[in-house]
């Protein structure tokens, strides 16, 4: 029972974070060639913005690997 509530509890929480996050601005309508440009330039930027960041997450995530795989290798050498 107490998980059933919980998750209803979590489920309405995330509606009603939603509906506010969606309130603020709502959704604009345009038929403005430049509008869609804008929209169209930003979109590409966020684009851009989070493959640069994954780039760098996984260029992170290899070179502690290669840390490790060199100090598993020196220490085996080694005894």
């Amino acid at each position: 029972m107490k998980r059933v509530s919980l998750a209803v509890l979590l489920s309405l929480g995330a509606i009603a974070t939603s509906a506010y996050a969606q309130s603020d601005q709502g959704v604009r309508m345009s038929t403005d060639p430049a509008v869609a440009a804008d929209v169209e330039f930003r979109a590409q930027n966020l684009q851009s913005q989070q493959d640069q960041m994954q780039n760098m997450q996984s260029q992170a995530s290899a070179h502690k690997s290669m840390h490790h795989k060199k100090h598993s290798k020196s220490a085996g050498a080694s005894q």
